[in-house]
């Protein structure tokens, strides 16, 4: 039998796609906050975007932590966390007295369009490096594979607040 050009000693391991995808994600994540850091947002951590992300227009802590995928307690801890550092603010919810709502403030907002801006550059690098057509097929090739599409609640998968 034969593997058309490829040979056996060619072919990848099946563990090395996941690790090399993760290096892939740690590298533009570790370079997204150095840059965020040099910006003004030190404290700025992974957990943090997704949370950020999470939140959105405005969400409870439940809802946050559905978004997450983590407990109402844990997603409380990193809504307390966010509230310290100055990327939200709890606020009461105009339709119900008794809930109370967790909003960006113009720090957190920030912290957002600062990382947009940075990915943009961090992904012309790869450009650059790769070329404009592998850097989009390997975007199309992970839209492909991926199911159900971008998520956010990374944090309650890495077992992570």
């Amino acid at each position: 039998m034969r593997l058309s050009k490829l040979t056996i000693a060619s072919v990848s391991p099946g563990f090395e796609l996941p690790l090399l995808l993760f290096a892939g994600f740690r590298s533009l994540i570790e370079r997204l906050h150095e840059e965020l850091a040099r910006q003004g947002h030190p404290d700025a951590r992974p957990a943090h975007g997704f949370a950020l992300q999470a939140i959105g227009a405005g969400a409870s802590a439940s809802e946050l932590g559905r978004r997450l995928g983590v407990s109402k307690q844990a997603a409380g801890k990193t809504v307390d966390r966010l509230t310290r550092l100055g990327y939200v603010e709890r606020v009461d919810d105009a339709v119900d007295g008794r809930r109370k709502l967790v909003h960006l403030t113009p720090r957190g907002v920030d912290v957002l369009v600062r990382s947009a801006a940075i990915f943009d550059d961090l992904r012309a690098e790869w450009v650059r490096a790769l070329g404009a057509a592998e850097v989009s097929a390997l975007e199309s090739a992970l839209r492909t594979v991926v199911p159900g599409g971008v998520r956010v609640d990374a944090v309650g998968w890495l077992g992570a607040e």
